[in-house]
C-alpha cells in the first residue's frame, strides 16, 4: 500500500536485491534531480494510482545523470545528491526507491530490452508513470508513445504527466533552478523546488581569519561545479538537532587571497566547536555581491550590516511548503 513509515522505505541499490514487497506495484520513472514540483506531479499521479490499485509505489532513478556519463569533463552539478534525493523521495510518502546505475553499456540497452527484462521480467510491474520529456533506451528510442504501446502490448498501464508550469506559465525545469542559482535568484530557485534549496557538507579547517575578524565561519566545499553565484547569503544550518540562523559568504574573498570558491557560514549566538560535523545548509535569500575591501576594517562594516540584514530576513522567513517544513524539521 501507498504511504510509508521510517523502517518502510527501500532504498535498493542493486535490481538483483530489489524488495519483494515492491514488485508489482507502480513505478515513477525519471531522474528526479532536485525532486522539483515537476517531478512531485509525477510522484503525485503515481501514488493516486498506488491508492486506487491497493499496491506499492517506488521511484526508478539513474546514477550518475546521463549528461555526466556522456559528458565526464563537464559533469552536471547535482541539486541532490543521491543521499538528499532519497530523502525527498521518502518525505513525498513513496514506499522506496530503485537506483539503476547509468553507464554507456546501460544506454545502449534497446527500448524493448529495458521493457521485457526490467519493468516486466524483474519489476512485475502494474504501472509505469513518467514524465512528457523521459526517454529511455539506445538512441533514446523510448518515447512516451513507445512506453504506452509497450504497456498495452504486455498488459501494464502507463500515464504521462504534462510538463508542469510556475506562476508565470513558464515550464519548471531542473536546469531553469540551476541558472536561478546561478544569478543568485534565491526565491525563484526554492519557488521552482516547491522548498529551501539545501546542500550537506562537513566542516573543514581553514586559515581561521574569521575568528580574528569577530565572525567565526564553518568552512564547507561545495559539489563539483556548482553554479551558486558568489556572494552573501541569509542561510539556516541544521547542526545535530538544532536549526541555527546563520549568514554566508561563498566566493574567493577578494580582499584576502581570491582563493578557490568556499562557502563560509557563520551561525548567530552559536558557541559550538563545528569541525568535522555535517552541517546542512538551507538558501534563504542572496543578499548582495562577493565585494574587495579596501580595509578590513570597511570589511567588518559591512559584515555587521550584512549579519543584521540576514537577522531581518529569517525572523520573516515562513515554511514554502509541507515538504520545506519537513526538509527543516529537527528530531
Amino acid at each position: 500500500m501507498p504511504g510509508n513509515s521510517p523502517a518502510d522505505f527501500s532504498v535498493v541499490t542493486d535490481l538483483n536485491a530489489f524488495s519483494a514487497h515492491l514488485k508489482g506495484g507502480v513505478v515513477a520513472i525519471g531522474n528526479f534531480d532536485g525532486v522539483h514540483r515537476g517531478h512531485r506531479a509525477v510522484l503525485g499521479e503515481a501514488l493516486e494510482l498506488g491508492k486506487r490499485l491497493k499496491c506499492p509505489v517506488y521511484a526508478m532513478t539513474f546514477e550518475p545523470h546521463p549528461r555526466t556519463v556522456f559528458n565526464s569533463d563537464h559533469p552536471v552539478f547535482r541539486l541532490t545528491p543521491f543521499d538528499a534525493k532519497c530523502e525527498i523521495l521518502k518525505d513525498c510518502d513513496l514506499n522506496g526507491v530503485l537506483m539503476l546505475p547509468f553507464t554507456r553499456e546501460f544506454a545502449g540497452v534497446e527500448a524493448q530490452d529495458f521493457v521485457r527484462d526490467i519493468l516486466i521480467e524483474r519489476l512485475a510491474i502494474s504501472h509505469a508513470v513518467t514524465g512528457y520529456d523521459f526517454h529511455f533506451g539506445k538512441a533514446r528510442k523510448g518515447t512516451p508513445d513507445f512506453l504506452r504501446q509497450a504497456g498495452d502490448n504486455h498488459g501494464f498501464g502507463v500515464s504521462i504527466v504534462s510538463p508542469e508550469n510556475d506562476e508565470g506559465a513558464e515550464i519548471i525545469s531542473s536546469s531553469r533552478i540551476r541558472q536561478a542559482l546561478s544569478d543568485g535568484e534565491i526565491p525563484l530557485a526554492n519557488g521552482l523546488l516547491g522548498y529551501r534549496w539545501f546542500f550537506d557538507a562537513h566542516v573543514q579547517h581553514g586559515d581561521k581569519r574569521g575568528r580574528d575578524l569577530g565572525y567565526p565561519t564553518a568552512n564547507l566545499s561545495l559539489g563539483v561545479g556548482c553554479p551558486l553565484k558568489h556572494g552573501i547569503y541569509a542561510v539556516k544550518a541544521r547542526v545535530d538537532d538544532e536549526l541555527v540562523d546563520g549568514v554566508a559568504s561563498f566566493g574567493r574573498r577578494p580582499t584576502f587571497d581570491n582563493g578557490s570558491p568556499l562557502f563560509e557560514v557563520h551561525l548567530f549566538d552559536f558557541k559550538q566547536d563545528l569541525y568535522g560535523k555535517m552541517l546542512r545548509i538551507h538558501l534563504v535569500s542572496y543578499l548582495r555581491g562577493e565585494e574587495k575591501f579596501a580595509t578590513v576594517e570597511a570589511l567588518i562594516e559591512q559584515m555587521d550590516q550584512d549579519s543584521e540584514e540576514a537577522r531581518s530576513a529569517l525572523a520573516s522567513m515562513q515554511p514554502i511548503s509541507a515538504l520545506d517544513l519537513q526538509l527543516t524539521q529537527v528530531t
